[in-house]
This record gives C-alpha cells, structure tokens and sequence, in this order.
C-alpha cells in the first residue's frame, strides 16, 4: 500500500513538473515574441480608408517576419481588434488587448477621438502611443505626454506647410494680403485643430479667413458651398472625414469653384477623397506626410515575401493607396523604435514597455536608413528628443490627377518657430487642467 502510494505521488510530481516544463516552455516561447495590438476599422462608416491601413500595417509585420525572422530573432505577435472607429469601442479593445501575450508595449489608436479617451490610460500603463498625424497636436511637446508621440507630423505643422505653398504660388507672403481664404471644416474637435495656425497667418499676412463648419457627415453641403461661392475665394483649405470630403469636392465643382486651389488636409487626403467624386476631384490638390504610389523598392520586397506566398492582410487592391502606405509607415516607425530599443539593451530579447518608451523618446531615423528600409521618399525621416515628440514635422502636396495622386512638392519642413511655442502653450495648458506635472528635459 505505502509503496503504490509513494508511486502515485512520483507519477503526479512528475507529471506537475512535464506540467510546470511545458509551461515554462510556452512562456519562453511567448517571450521570444514581441506583442503588437493593432486597433482597426475596417467595418462601419470610415471602413474605406481603415482597410488600407490595416492591410499596409499588417503587411509590413509580416515582411519582418518572413523575410527578417523578426527583429533580430525576436518575431512579431499582431492581433487586431476591430473599433468600427468607436471611441467606447477603442477603449475596449485596448483594454482587452494590453496585457495579452506578454503584454503590449506600444499602441496606435488610429482615431483622434480614442487618442483622447487612451491618453489617461496609456500613461497610467506605461504604453507608448503612436498616433501618425493624428490625436492632440500638443503631444509634440514631449514634457507633458512624455509617452505620447507625433511622428512624422501634426495638423498645425502640415497646416504651415499648406500655407507656405499657397504663399509661393502667389508670388510671395506679401501677396496674400487682401485675399480670401476659405477653411471649410468637420465640425469637430478634429476640424478646427488648424484653425490657431490659419488665425494666425490671417492677421500676420492681412488675408481674410472665412470659417465654414459642415455638420456631420456632410451629405449635404449645398448651403455651404453656395456661400463659398459668394465668397469667391483665393484658396480653400478642407478638413473633411468620410463621406464629407468627395461630397465637397463634388458639390464645390458642380458650382464652378476651381478644385486646383482646394487643398485638403491629412484626413482628406486619401483615395476615398476623391475617386467617389469621379471627374470633379481632377486637379485637387492635398496635402500629406508621405510619398505617393507604389514606386519604392519596399513594395518589391514586399511582393517577393508576402504577396506572391499569399500571405497579405488583404485583397491587394489597397496596395499603393494612400491608407496602405500609412500603414506600411507606421509599422515601420514602430519596427524601428524596437529595433533601437534593443541596441539600448539587449538584442534578441523582447522589449519591456520601459525600454520601448525610452527608444521611442529618442527615435533616430535618418534618410539614409528610410532608403536602407526601402522606404526612401515614402517615409520621410525623424529625429524624436525629450523636448520635441514630433520630429523634422515634414509634409509635401499631392495633386490627383483623375486616376492618381501626384506628387507637386518634395518634402517641406514646418514653421516650427511658430508652432513649436503654440504645442507648448497649449500642453501646458492640458497639464495644468490634469494636474501633470512635466518632466525635466535638462
């Protein structure tokens, strides 16, 4: 009896130790990952431009993985979890995600309303937030939202770099006194964010600014837009979303207002701005903080390992579009921040949500490397310190030409001695109100 018994007792420690093995296995294993929750829209009214982003950001995983092995041996875990570009639902696919699979280190919200409600959130985590373009233009002041991060630049920078354009095309800043500027707008949060810069340049260049909310979703936008044909602008700046932006672009031609002098902003500067508006968006211009097309060496590698082995996110038919080289892009910043992170600490490991913050607070990623990335002209270069979480801020002008979209300028750099104070007057704003106290970039 006692010896059957010290039997059972060998068989059941031995068995909690294959147990206590396996688990230690599966968790090396797990810990050979590097855990990326990829928050997407690809359902509900905005799906046209989500789909294309999250095609390019999970193309882009893919290639390191395949091609790469990972980042120095250390593979990429992404899992989506579908918003619907929902603020509540935002909150809750991070909420569920962030400590799935050895736990996120990073996040990009993909919407300037969950951006807002992740804030509080990602600080209290201790998780980076990429957010592209998109979110509070004064997180590029970094000692307020030290884990928050603007690359490659913001609305109030591409803003300066829209005016900077229409400035040269009227043969000087001297040019523009007594001239009409239209900024036609969603009315929200997002929509006005240029408004400070445009103010601004009004009063400083003696143009008059005509501010023009369009009320959600904008399907109709004929009572507007037969005012700004009263106005007979100069130049128009558009901050559409959605259907909002070909609606204007449509509703504008079919009253004779020249689309070449509409420049859009980032968000109404995608394929879906433009081809439901037909022959009517022909000349439109935007502007936008990458390359256009597919004409980068990045896209042969990525036809080589991961489109020919059926292995993308996607249908292809987004490959090129503007969304998917947002996605390609922000994929890479990211890809890169760890691969800087672990030279800072170790290679071949995973990075700790501390390590990933502190490379990320020092992102260097000069052109030689966007060229060694294949991403030369698509993905413009950064350089992030404590003080500065937007980087160079660059932007360019894209033209459609009825099929494409071509690019007018090169990369421009931003008035950064009028925005830069404007990011810190307003972020220590937010601070105050938060009761945040910045930290130290001595």
């Amino acid at each position: 009896m006692k010896t059957t018994m010290l039997k059972k007792a060998a068989l059941m420690g031995l068995s909690a130790c294959i147990g206590l093995t396996g688990a230690m296995s599966a968790q090396a294993q797990e810990a050979k990952e590097q855990y990326l929750p990829s928050l997407v829209y690809r359902t509900g009214p905005f799906a046209p431009s989500g789909i294309g982003f999250a095609d390019g950001f999970a193309d882009y995983v893919t290639l390191i993985n395949q091609r790469d092995g990972g980042i120095n041996g250390v593979k990429i875990r992404l899992e989506e979890c579908e918003t619907g570009y929902a603020n509540d639902r935002g909150v809750e696919c991070y909420e569920r995600l962030k400590d799935r699979h050895g736990g996120a280190t990073v996040v990009a919200p993909l919407s300037t309303g969950i951006t807002y409600a992740l804030i509080p959130r990602t600080r209290a985590d201790g998780i980076t937030m990429s957010t592209m373009g998109y979110g509070r233009a004064d997180a590029a002041y970094g000692p307020v939202l030290d884990n928050v991060f603007m690359v490659p630049t913001t609305y109030w920078s591409s803003t300066t770099v829209v005016m900077d354009y229409i400035a040269e095309q009227e043969g000087g800043w001297e040019n523009l006194k007594g001239k009409d500027i239209v900024h036609a707008y969603h009315d929200s949060a997002y929509g006005k964010e240029p408004l400070g810069v445009l103010r601004h340049y009004a009063e400083k260049y003696g143009f008059t600014l005509h501010e023009m909310p369009i009320s959600p979703p904008g399907v109709e936008q004929r009572t507007v837009w037969t005012q700004v044909r009263r106005i007979k602008p100069d130049w128009i700046s558009l901050f559409g979303w959605g259907v909002m932006n070909p609606t204007a672009i449509r509703t504008a031609s079919s009253m004779g207002i020249d689309v070449s002098h509409m420049i859009g902003g980032i968000y109404a500067a995608q394929d879906d701005a433009v081809k439901p508006a037909g022959e009517d968006a022909k000349g439109y211009k935007a502007v936008t903080f990458h390359g256009p097309g597919a004409d980068y060496p990045i896209y042969e590698e990525l036809k080589e390992h991961v489109y020919d082995k059926d292995m993308a996110a996607g249908s292809g038919d987004a490959k090129g579009s503007i969304a998917y080289n947002r996605g390609l892009i922000n994929a890479g910043y990211i890809v890169e921040a760890w691969r800087q992170a672990q030279e800072m600490s170790e290679k071949g490991r995973p990075s700790t949500r501390e390590e990933t913050l502190k490379a990320w607070q020092s992102l260097n990623i000069p052109e030689a490397r966007t060229k060694a990335l294949g991403m030369g002209g698509l993905m413009p270069p950064v350089h992030i310190t404590c003080l500065d979480h937007e980087g160079p801020g660059m932007a360019l002008i894209q033209q459609w030409n009825g099929e494409a979209w071509e690019q007018v300028t090169e990369f421009r750099k931003p008035n950064k001695d009028l925005v830069f104070p404007m990011y810190k007057a307003s972020a220590e704003a937010y601070a105050k109100q938060e009761g945040i106290t910045p930290k130290s970039c001595d």
